[in-house]
């Protein structure tokens, strides 16, 4: 079992303020997000960088011409309600949209179960809010998304890692697991489709395992499922939502950042009806209700029909740079590393044969001008220093080769092979 981690001292006041501060301790277990401030690290930069790191989108694949055609009619001046508060469920406009969408496929539902959200990431806290206490065990993937382990350490939890390999989560070093420590988890965190940072997706086997062992032991399953519609044209395994059939101990996160436009940061929640009047008191005492004009943006990029086709030129698009980056891949680091191969969403998860601390080439690769996100930002007990994450999503197939060069070019300038290229 993974100790509880506390956030490194940059992430802290300093020493003098901190003791004039009456801080709560629940602020000793905030560890913040390396993903996130990588955003602002490479803005600080002034040469040119292959962008890797961000799980975002790139610029030419947000449907930007689209969304500004839509909105003048949803949030332009004819319609001024739209910059009025909200509903704090979510705009009865943008739930009617998203059911219509959703209908027919695995995560058809119904308005009663359905709340929406600012981005995905204020559901992973309102699980989290709703039903973690200190000290309580919340099983996490290993390696898994940082922001989600985040959300669970913030709010004084336990986590205990699971491995995951090419099937997904290991069930049966689960089962191991939570026999060590001797007691059920809480919540157990799951991206069971195309995983960040693996890329790998869980068979459906283990799927239906996951669900019978959370119904035994009475804990929650937190399925966070931003890129299942980002699939690249292989068989789909259904979801632990629609495998569940309603069983109110699983709650489904999902968002439109990663298939329409992250800036946006509209998502929605299927859970139980019978949780909506928490999830609504809680989500009072954190913002209110989710911006307005956004919801009615994506209500009518839904309504008119543009998800559809956005989803197949991306599913299209992202396919194209998942195979350039392995090509890259193949060419400059066959023999020396090995890699997952995603059959959707944005993420190949590379691992070197012979060991190469991924923390210490960061910075190296960065002056190479390419970066990327180290492989312990993905475990809260640093498993994977050997390991990196690479979004190919971000990026043009001619970028991804060249940012792949790079990466190589860094590698070996960290084992005294190269000279550091000059800036």
């Amino acid at each position: 079992m993974s100790p509880i981690q506390t956030p490194s001292p940059a992430a802290s006041p300093s020493t003098d303020t901190a003791t004039r501060l009456p801080l709560a301790h629940r602020t000793d277990y905030l560890v913040g997000s390396v993903i996130d401030s990588s955003t602002a690290l490479l803005a600080a930069q002034r040469h040119d960088i292959v962008r890797f790191a961000m799980g975002s989108p790139a610029p030419e694949a947000i449907p930007t011409h689209t969304l500004a055609q839509v909105g003048v009619a949803e949030i332009g001046a004819e319609a001024p309600d739209a910059f009025d508060y909200a509903a704090t469920h979510g705009d009865p406009a943008l739930i009617a949209a998203l059911l219509s969408q959703l209908e027919g496929t695995s995560d058809a539902t119904t308005q009663d179960r359905l709340t929406i959200t600012s981005g995905g990431m204020q559901g992973l806290d309102l699980v989290c809010k709703l039903f973690v206490d200190p000290g309580d065990l919340v099983v996490v993937e290993s390696p898994t998304y940082t922001n989600g382990s985040a959300t669970a350490l913030s709010y004084q939890a336990e986590l205990l890692e699971v491995p995951v390999d090419e099937e997904g989560m290991d069930i049966d070093a689960l089962v191991a697991a939570v026999d060590r420590a001797g007691r059920a988890p809480k919540v157990i965190y799951t991206i069971p489709t195309f995983q960040n940072p693996s890329g790998v997706t869980m068979t459906l086997p283990r799927r239906r395992r996951l669900l019978e062992l959370a119904c035994r032991w009475g804990s929650v399953v937190l399925d966070d499922d931003p890129y299942g519609m980002l699939d690249f044209g292989g068989p789909q395994e259904p979801t632990l939502h629609e495998l569940a059939d309603g069983d109110p101990l699983v709650v489904s996160v999902r968002t439109f950042s990663k298939i329409v436009a992250p800036g946006l940061r509209v998502g929605w929640m299927d859970t139980d009806p019978s949780l909506q009047p928490l999830l609504i008191a809680a989500k009072q005492a954190m913002d209110t209700c989710t911006n307005l004009p956004a919801q009615r943006l994506i209500a009518a990029f839904l309504r008119e029909g543009h998800l559809d086709a956005h989803l197949t030129t991306q599913r299209l698009r992202y396919a194209e740079r998942k195979t350039a980056m392995q090509t890259a891949l193949a060419e400059h680091f066959g023999g020396r590393a090995h890699w997952t191969d995603p059959g959707g969403g944005f993420f190949l998860w590379l691992t070197f044969d012979e060991p190469v601390d991924t923390q210490a080439l960061f910075p190296v690769a960065l002056a190479e001008g390419v970066a990327y996100i180290p492989g312990n930002a993905f475990s809260p007990a640093g498993a994977f220093p050997h390991a990196l994450r690479l979004c190919f999503a971000s990026s043009a197939p001619a970028r991804i080769a060249e940012g792949v060069s790079r990466l190589a070019r860094a590698v070996d300038v960290l084992q005294g092979r190269a000279e550091a290229t000059p800036r």
